[in-house]
């Protein structure tokens, strides 16, 4: 078949100019010239008129017209281009691009006029196709003005803003949005409140191939019961879905879509097909093809849909994003700034830091009112400063005061070499060997020993007076774990080797319970050999947890023996948790600001940070949920260039009730130093309960020291079986029993406070006792026997009622509820009312 004829029969075939005579065709067919267009070539512009008409052979071309609010289609081979407009001189109606490398026939505009011209019918043809074309662009026009309408109350017009950034989650966010724009595939972004996650699909949509269609935003809450106006009705009115066409569907608050159309968005995630809503249920249609995307957005995972989706987006709240908290708010300043027509601002440093420091639980919408509400309070100039900004603070941050900010010298002192360095290597490792001594070879009773009297009369209602005020602070200048820290640093340097690290997981199940024993031991080591009045007993106590803080100083890194296994820690840190200072770091600070940790890792100086070896006891200040494993050595603050450790004020034992866990062998040794507290009054207990045991003897004196610690236990686990039996929904026991630590430790203060305040003041006479001079005539200060139990029995009635406070606070129960457990901590406070005073 010749070229020529072949063309004719293609034409005839496969093109729109097949209904011509073909005279006329195989005159087209002798002048078109085959061109090849590249890819994004304009063929055509809207309202220019044409030089050159054109038949689509093969390829992929687009057209689009403003007039039809961008209405846009793509063309099919075969297509004629610019015919009738080139015949009755009219621009053309359309922008024609390519958007392949595609082959057309070319028909110039004097070859076109010359068929014409040939041809007269030619023109009568072209004109009765126009006037139908014109009946189906005004058809065509009309059922769009329709459709828009019913598309105009949902349309999203662009996106507000792009994801700002540079930190990693930024990074994966602006990642995801890409892959999820290259394809039509199903999305669900889900994340907490004020996210922006509508605007996050805004982004696909307009970031996609598919961005001159319309994309709807429709909030689920507000979707009929039927569905009709999502799915349309059988027979009668399109659905939005129809009317969307190759757009984007944004279902808001997925959660809250009706039940009634679960199924049918699962039908039409999982096939692609949706049915429209019937008049009744027998009738049936036809599934509908849908060619719209979908894109979820829910503030959780719903299973039944999360199976269904190809693209899972889970936005990261603000408080994991505080590296981006400056950009963030910077970018809100300028929009606000410009939204109001004012001058741009700055946020001062400290403001910022006291917004890094915050949780934001209503995410960037809480951030935006922020500074929103900040610009319109601010004078006409200067930086934001910080009491402009006044956000809900978190629980950890509540009722907090930072003594640092307050009291500078404060911060000065704690970062200087004075704490706790020159303290411990200049004061306390030269002291400690001298008591230890002095103990050994001096007089073995307290009344004539300085080193006994300095041990059970000053240093026990001292530290004991000190826990509520500044936590475990003792654990700092401690001796034992001074002499450990000496030991490893020289074992080192004599033989190199890598320390052990922490066996964590066993240490943390058992190490409680390993300083328990301890505890239990030392107790009873004290009553049975009379430990506060025998000066070497009291001296092998303080060495042999001396020399385990050495050994395990030896074997593990940092202080292992100081978290996990020092019993006198253990203690410490119960009475730690009714502190009235904490010291804290802000997380956001810590989060935004900081990617080397060294004040938990160590490392060298960083800014105003300086080189630590990191915490002690491997505890990062910004995760402290209590006192209990802070010795407030400062090494963190020290540490830290970003100033996020704050050293706080704070309402004594708020933890109790806010961020503690309890835990069981905490419990346990709370009772076991509650035993002890009746152990040391012994005598006073068997006159008291009308018994009469000689102490004298070893084992009675054992057996009735255990009775007495195990008895003392259970009265308050019988106190609260009796109260589950009254109360079944009560907290765990666990949870409960921290209320009776200011009772403890008030009690334990009390009997202390007789030696204190009875020998403590006897102090001259006992040094030179210790020598073998002369007590005679010395001057001696020591409350009357009628003042101490004055204040023995005060301090009884106000850890009484702390207890009632704390356990309040901790339940969060009416009075009555909690009535047996305060009946029980009243019984004990009289109990050891009647054997101390």
């Amino acid at each position: 078949m010749e070229p020529a004829q072949a063309s004719i029969v293609w034409l005839k075939e496969h093109s729109a100019l097949g209904i011509l005579p073909e005279p006329i065709l195989a005159r087209i067919a002798h002048s078109v010239e085959m061109i090849t267009v590249a890819a994004d070539q304009e063929i055509a512009i809207e309202g220019e008129c044409p030089d050159s008409a054109y038949i689509f052979y093969q390829g992929r071309i687009d057209c689009f017209s403003e007039q039809v609010n961008g209405w846009a289609g793509s063309l099919l081979p075969g297509a004629s281009i610019l015919f009738q407009e080139m015949l009755l001189q009219l621009p053309s109606q359309q922008t024609i691009v390519s958007r392949s490398a595609s082959k057309l026939w070319k028909l110039s505009k004097n070859e076109l006029e010359e068929i014409a011209t040939d041809f007269p019918g030619l023109i009568q043809l072209v004109a009765q196709q126009v006037s139908q074309s014109l009946t189906q662009v005004s058809a065509q026009l009309a059922r769009e003005r329709e459709r828009q309408n019913d598309l105009q109350p949902f349309l999203v017009t662009s996106a507000k803003r792009g994801i700002v950034g540079k930190s990693r989650y930024a990074v994966k966010l602006r990642r995801q949005i890409q892959e999820a724009a290259v394809d039509r595939q199903s999305v669900l972004i889900f994340g907490e409140p004020g996210l922006d996650k509508d605007n996050i699909a805004a982004l696909i949509h307009f970031s996609s191939p598919w961005r001159r269609s319309p994309m709807i935003k429709v909030n689920c809450a507000t979707l009929q019961v039927s569905g009709v106006d999502l799915f349309g009705q059988a027979g009668g009115k399109p659905g939005l879905l129809e009317n969307l066409g190759e757009g984007t569907l944004l279902l808001n608050n997925i959660q809250e879509l009706p039940e009634s159309l679960t199924d049918k968005l699962q039908a039409l995630l999982q096939t692609g097909y949706y049915s429209p809503v019937t008049r009744t249920i027998e009738a049936k249609t036809e599934p509908i093809a849908s060619k719209a995307q979908i894109i979820m957005v829910s503030e959780r995972i719903i299973p039944v849909i999360d199976n269904l989706v190809v693209h899972r987006i889970k936005v990261p709240p603000l408080r994991v994003r505080k590296a981006d908290l400056t950009l963030q708010a910077n970018y809100y300043l300028r929009l606000i700034a410009q939204r109001r027509g004012v001058a741009r601002r700055q946020i001062a440093p400290i403001a910022l830091r006291r917004l890094e420091s915050y949780h934001f639980p209503g995410n960037l919408a809480e951030l935006e009112d922020l500074i929103d509400r900040a610009m319109i309070q601010a004078p006409d100039s200067g930086d934001l400063t910080e009491e402009l900004f006044w956000p809900d603070r978190g629980i950890k941050q509540r009722f907090r005061l930072n003594l640092l900010n307050q009291y500078p010298w404060l911060r000065r002192l704690f970062t200087s070499d004075w704490w706790p360095t020159r303290i411990n290597y200049g004061l306390t490792t030269i002291l400690f060997p001298i008591v230890v001594v002095m103990l050994f070879i001096g007089p073995q009773q307290r009344s004539h020993n300085v080193a006994l009297n300095l041990f059970w009369a000053w240093w026990w209602p001292l530290v004991l007076l000190s826990f509520p005020f500044v936590g475990r602070l003792w654990c700092s200048v401690c001796p034992f774990m001074i002499y450990g820290e000496l030991a490893q640093k020289l074992s080192l340097r004599w033989f190199p080797r890598q320390l052990k690290r922490w066996p964590r997981h066993e240490a943390h199940k058992w190490g409680g319970w390993f300083l328990f024993s301890l505890f239990l031991l030392i107790f009873l080591w004290e009553e049975l050999w009379h430990l506060e009045n025998t000066a070497y007993l009291s001296s092998c106590l303080l060495l042999l947890i001396t020399a385990g803080a050495v050994i395990f100083s030896l074997i593990f890194e940092r202080r292992f023996w100081c978290r996990y296994l020092c019993p006198i820690g253990g203690m410490n840190g119960l009475f730690a948790k009714l502190s009235m200072t904490e010291l804290r770091g802000q997380q956001g600070i810590c989060a935004a600001k900081c990617d080397t940790y060294h004040c938990y890792k160590g490392g060298p100086a960083e800014g105003e940070g300086q080189a630590t070896g990191g915490c002690p006891l491997y505890s990062h200040p910004a995760q402290l949920q209590d006192n209990k494993d802070c010795v407030l050595c400062m090494t963190c603050l020290k540490a830290c260039p970003n100033r996020s450790v704050e050293f706080n004020l704070r309402p004594p034992g708020i933890e109790l009730w806010t961020t503690h866990q309890p835990r069981v062998d905490e419990v346990a040794l709370l009772f076991l130093l509650f035993g002890g507290l009746f152990l040391h009054r012994l005598p006073e207990l068997q006159t008291m309960v009308g018994l009469n045991i000689n102490l004298t003897q070893f084992w009675p004196h054992f057996l009735i020291s255990i009775a007495v610690i195990v008895i003392t236990a259970l009265i308050p686990l019988i106190s609260d079986k009796i109260q589950r039996l009254w109360q079944p929904q009560s907290h765990p026991f666990t949870k409960l029993a921290y209320g009776y630590l200011p009772l403890l430790l008030g009690g334990t203060l009390a009997h202390y406070l007789d030696l204190g305040l009875g020998e403590a003041g006897r102090i001259i006479p006992v040094t030179l006792a210790t020598f073998g001079a002369s007590v005679e005539n010395l001057p001696v200060l020591v409350a009357h026997p009628a003042v101490i139990n004055f204040l023995q029995g005060t301090t009884l009635i106000a850890s009484v009622i702390l207890t009632v406070v704390v356990t309040q606070n901790i339940a969060r129960q009416s009075f009555w509820r909690l009535s047996i457990q305060h009946m029980t901590s009243l019984g004990l406070a009289i109990a050891l009312w009647q054997i101390m005073l």
